[in-house]
């Protein structure tokens, strides 16, 4: 138990909450409804295991640099706790647990599953070159959803504004979270020649750019909202999050970063469960006839 503590510490496994809602909207959406419960098994295991993947690649790939930066020194890795070789067999567990999930919901997600591993682990690369590392890092999480529909639809027919419309929420979310995370490395990465936005244009821009990123966020919702035909649950759902994001932003200052932390968890945890509620309640009792 005490090993299988330390795998979860390593991947964070409390931030599956991040994707996991989202995924399941997407299902939710294809579905017209609750999915199949078989679907809906085999989409979690698919989501739990790509975030797994990504997750202890980029600790896999970031050993040396978390190891010099004193904010991540403790961390498994650096620390002794894990070594190298069990962090790589749980990169490739993950990865044949993800793509065997996509398979066994239907074809064309299990051959669309080798090109989304690669958005996943190219991440933990991107930083070494480029400051897009945080809209790929969005991109990554943007595909939950669509991921989702594929699953249960198994093809791309039919209307596909509301789904695009949701991943592309979801996309400006996470680089936008991101860019306020990615302020508390802002001296190391420089030192490194690591890229990021805070790193290349300063915390206040790096921020300034987040609030942007969530303006957009809350945009493509409402659009999306409204493209999907749901009800004023689901625009309340809305307004849960845009209250949220803001709180978020108010948390955090360039000359205070002292509560990331909580801007980042906490707040962005319960966005993500704040909608798929929202579209459950929404689908269930108004929008599709329910009681």
């Amino acid at each position: 138990m005490k090993r299988l503590a330390t795998y979860f510490s390593l991947v964070k496994f409390s931030h599956s909450i991040f994707a996991l809602p989202f995924a399941l909207q997407g299902a939710w959406l294809a579905a017209d409804g609750m999915p199949d419960a078989r679907d809906l098994l085999w989409i979690v295991v698919a989501a739990v295991c790509a975030r797994t993947a990504a997750m202890a690649f980029n600790r896999l790939v970031d050993r040396h640099q978390d190891a010099a930066n004193p904010r991540t020194a403790g961390r498994e890795l650096p620390a002794g706790t894990l070594v190298p070789a069990q962090v790589a067999a749980l990169v490739a567990a993950a990865c044949l647990g993800f793509v065997g999930a996509a398979f066994a919901l239907n074809p064309l997600a299990g051959f669309l599953s080798l090109p989304v591993l690669a958005v996943l682990l190219s991440y933990s690369f991107f930083k070494r070159f480029s400051v897009l590392a945080h809209a790929v890092l969005g991109l990554g999480l943007a595909l939950a959803p669509l991921g989702a529909w594929i699953a249960v639809r198994g093809n791309l027919e039919g209307d596909l504004r509301p789904i695009l419309l949701l991943a592309a929420a979801v996309w400006s979310w996470v680089a936008g979270f991101d860019l306020i995370y990615a302020c508390q490395d802002v001296d190391f990465d420089r030192r490194s020649g690591l890229h990021s936005v805070p790193a290349r244009f300063g915390v206040r821009r790096a921020l300034i750019a987040s609030r942007l990123s969530h303006l957009i966020t809350i945009a493509c919702l409402a659009a999306f909202t409204a493209s999907a035909d749901l009800s004023w649950i689901y625009w309340t759902a809305v307004g849960a999050a845009a209250i949220l994001l803001a709180w978020e932003h108010s948390l955090v200052a360039p000359d205070d970063l002292s509560r990331v932390n909580a801007a980042f968890f906490t707040l962005n945890g319960w966005v993500g469960v704040a909608l798929f509620v929202g579209l459950v309640l929404d689908m269930q009792f108004l929008s599709r006839g329910g009681a």
